[in-house]
């Protein structure tokens, strides 16, 4: 896999691994950000991190966009890897581990959706990986995380996961203004 990632990445141009390099630490630092502050409840119904996790998708459907699937599986591999480590740092270990389950499959999975549909109108593969990744994401991480401590985490759960589909709505936005700044550097075929 290693080998097959340097070789990805040596195929690229000098803006293309820039952008690659952008993503890599976008997400590291959302992912670090958001298992922090998921232990910050903002009432009952949802914590801090419901604001902020959300991005993790815009980076991987952008990327994924951009430079293909392949590609953005190897971003979410290696913003993996350093947000679990940042995590395990900087947050409480419980959060750390259940925070990295539920990021591995539900990016892997929004990567898979996501490619499915690339073809479509603009907004519907962000849109609907965004909104099945994140019910994943949710549920994983809610279950992982609070099961058992005596915390709300039913109404944490279901209100993240509402915070998180206005979040996808807020998002299309910026990803529509991306999509025009990235798109000289596209390697995979997308709908316009």
């Amino acid at each position: 896999m290693l080998k097959e990632y340097i070789d990805d990445v040596a195929r690229l141009n000098r803006a293309q691994k820039l952008f690659l390099l952008v993503g890599v630490v976008a997400m590291a630092v959302v992912v670090t950000v958001s298992n922090i502050l998921v232990e910050m409840p903002v009432n009952d119904w949802f914590t801090w991190g419901a604001l902020s996790y959300p991005i993790a998708f815009l980076v991987t459907d952008i990327t994924n966009r951009t430079l293909g699937a392949r590609l953005a599986r190897d971003i979410v591999f290696v913003g993996f890897i350093v947000a679990v480590v940042m995590s395990l740092l900087l947050a409480n270990p419980r959060i750390a581990i259940a925070s990295g389950s539920a990021f591995f499959i539900a990016q892997m999975l929004d990567v898979t959706i996501f490619d499915k549909l690339r073809r479509q109108s603009w907004w519907k593969a962000p849109v609907a990986s965004s909104v099945i990744a994140s019910f994943v994401d949710t549920v994983i991480f809610f279950v992982l995380a609070f099961v058992g401590t005596g915390l709300p985490w039913h109404t944490w759960a279901l209100g993240d996961y509402a915070a998180k589909l206005i979040m996808v709505a807020v998002l299309i936005l910026p990803f529509r203004g991306l999509i025009k700044i990235t798109d000289p550097l596209t390697l995979a075929p997308v709908a316009r």
